[in-house]
């Protein structure tokens, strides 16, 4: 995701102590006498922090002497909950931020505003010049992703290697390092298996069948590729206002440059016009398209949280985008460079539910325009996303 780089920033810019805990021996010296490592002046800032997590406790030591925030900086491959002893150690001195893959914004270095327009001034969606992004455009982003090194590669191959040898490490690595795991050869399978239901509801029984474990393995693996952050589970919406709700999550894997590596989709074969390239590249975009406003999310204070609705009777809308009044705004994503009435059901259900909290409804597809289709529900190109 480029943490380290960002910390060796901010140790420049800050002028404090790096420790990077992928090296051996400062790994050694944090694990035999981490309150001196931690001791003196900072701020400090620690690198893969999971490698030692007696260094928690050592942080905490200090802190408990001198509670001033900003004394260290801690990122990690691991997410905090999931690590040995994490739990109980500087409970309520930690604020956690998430560090995600770059933004196609980050990439093209524009500043958007498209979730806060919404939230702010929901009419002026539809005030926009044309798009000029094609499908081709969007298949290179989608293929593309977001992770720094992935994107600094000269060929398309090198960029495939990276990533093969970046999911090699992180299953061999990060998740051999949370759990001790009895059945780790299914590792590789099931990521791929869970690349294959992106954007789609989660459904381990049918993950279960074909990598040979039982269900509830299943459960526990999907939990620790999350937690090494390969995948994204998005929950069901819990402001369930209709009792026909469904409550089954949906699962993202976190960059889709990973899953249509993971897939062995190219930019060649999603360009083809065949219905099962066309069905994976809907399923793609969507990741994707949720993956970038997921990021604006977290830029904007006055999100409380974030999920899928989906009716037993078949009403559903990809993203649910709550604030903390109580408001809501909420996303169908769509492959199709044109827009018509059905793509609108679960925004219009959603809307006639929730009365005045619902503040407007996207339909974000791959067309020109940008335009108001009735009462709060609008239409939007997806690289409005970027594009500013």
């Amino acid at each position: 995701m480029g943490k380290s780089t960002l910390l060796r920033a901010l140790a420049d810019h800050l002028g404090g102590r790096l420790l990077d805990l992928d090296d051996l021996d400062t790994r050694a010296a944090a694990n035999d006498d981490p309150a001196t490592l931690v001791g003196g002046p900072g701020p400090v800032l620690i690198d893969e922090y999971q490698h030692a997590p007696i260094l928690l406790d050592a942080i905490k030591a200090q802190l408990n002497r001198s509670g001033s925030p900003g004394q260290f900086i801690l990122t990690g491959s691991s997410s905090h909950e999931s690590l040995p002893r994490a739990a109980q150690a500087l409970t309520g001195r930690l604020q956690r931020l998430p560090v995600l893959p770059l933004a196609q914004s980050e990439i093209d270095r524009t500043r958007p505003s498209l979730l806060q327009t919404i939230l702010t001034a929901p009419a002026d969606v539809a005030t926009s010049e044309p798009s000029v992004t094609s499908r081709a455009d969007y298949i290179t982003r989608v293929v593309r992703g977001g992770f720094p090194l992935a994107l600094a590669a000269r060929t398309d191959r090198a960029r495939s290697a990276w990533i093969d040898d970046y999911l090699r490490l992180t299953l061999e690595r990060d998740v051999q390092e949370l759990s001790r795991l009895r059945q780790a050869r299914v590792l590789p399978d099931l990521l791929a298996r869970l690349a294959g239901q992106t954007a789609q509801i989660l459904n381990s029984a049918r993950l279960a069948e074909p990598t040979g474990v039982d269900e509830r393995t299943v459960r526990d693996y999907v939990r620790l590729l999350e937690s090494v952050f390969l995948i994204r589970i998005l929950p069901a919406w819990e402001r369930t206002l209709t009792k026909r709700t469904t409550t089954r999550p949906k699962v993202h894997l976190v960059d889709s440059g990973i899953a249509a590596r993971l897939l062995r989709l190219t930019a060649d074969k999603l360009a083809r016009r065949e219905a099962t390239t066309m069905t994976e590249f809907g399923h793609l975009l969507e990741t994707f398209t949720i993956s970038e406003l997921l990021k604006e999310a977290t830029w904007t204070d006055a999100v409380a949280g974030t999920g899928h609705w989906r009716t037993k009777d078949g009403h559903e809308v990809d993203l649910v985008i709550e604030t903390y009044d109580g408001g809501v705004v909420a996303f169908e994503i769509k492959a199709a460079s044109r827009v018509s009435a059905p793509d609108f059901r679960g925004l219009e259900r959603l809307r006639e539910i929730l009365g005045a909290s619902f503040i407007a409804g996207i339909v974000l597809y791959t067309g020109a325009r940008s335009y108001q289709y009735a009462d709060r529900l609008h239409v939007a190109p997806i690289d409005r996303l970027w594009t500013g």
